[in-house]
């Protein structure tokens, strides 16, 4: 433990919420899906927004989803991949602008902005650089880096800079360091080998012992379960809770 540090905070959630199989798994058979957000709300204070890679949510969507979240939920949201994928970081203001036009409409229920590069794009300091500081300050920002070649101190300091995160995540086919190059981190729980990506109490309370030693440095944590399937996530997302309450 850092000497005079306060111990981290935690949060803990799942990579999105409206999935028809979690209906009876998770959802109550009579609950209709208009209000399956409020009860997700009930049992988490944190979810990540995955469809915003796919397609950029409207202004109203995202306001809409600030009204209904109780008092101190945080939404993490994924980067457009248009700007991660197709553009792959460069020339970012105009679709910068854009993506925080819109998930501006969280206000202060905004938690951090996920930015997941391509298996193929390869480092590149001068990009990373450039668009790092083109980033809005206000916000907290992660780098889910899915080529190794990104895995390296001088990539590790120029995030620091910026007080960006290095995401970790957990699968694995995916380069992972499981480290924090700042003052706080991100973890996304892939899914694991384990019974078609059902992590088991072993392998959860691996990831326990690892983030308490993050929450003891006085790193802040956040944990989203991506594996949804059978509704995994769910249920690995409360274990990982419980191992952590105390």
């Amino acid at each position: 433990m850092l000497s005079g540090r306060m111990a981290g905070a935690l949060r803990i959630g799942c990579s999105g919420w409206v999935y028809a199989h979690w209906k009876e798994r998770f959802y109550p058979p009579k609950l209709p899906q208009r209000s399956w957000f409020e009860f997700y709300a009930k049992q988490f204070d944190t979810v990540e927004i995955n469809n915003s890679f796919y397609r950029l949510p409207k202004p109203e969507t995202f306001e809409t989803w600030r009204q209904r979240s109780p008092e101190g939920f945080r939404f993490a949201v994924k980067g457009s991949r248009f700007i991660t994928h197709i553009r792959r970081l460069k020339e970012p203001a105009d679709s910068i602008g854009r993506f925080f036009e819109n998930t501006d409409k969280l206000g202060p229920k905004a938690g951090p902005i996920l930015w997941q590069l391509s298996p193929s794009f390869q480092r590149d300091d001068d990009r990373l650089a450039a668009f790092l500081a083109a980033l809005p300050w206000q916000h907290l920002h992660t780098f889910e880096f899915r080529h190794k070649s990104w895995l390296t101190q001088p990539v590790y300091d120029l995030l620091a800079e910026h007080r960006t995160a290095l995401c970790i995540p957990d699968r694995p086919d995916l380069p992972q360091d499981v480290r924090c190059v700042t003052d706080w981190t991100y973890i996304r729980m892939h899914g694991s080998n384990h019974d078609e990506g059902n992590y088991s109490d072993a392998e959860l309370t691996t990831w326990a012992e690892r983030i308490r030693g993050f929450l003891a440095d006085g790193v802040d944590v956040w944990v989203y379960f991506d594996n949804d399937q059978e509704g995994f996530a769910i249920g690995n997302a409360r274990t990982l809770r419980e191992l952590l309450s105390g």
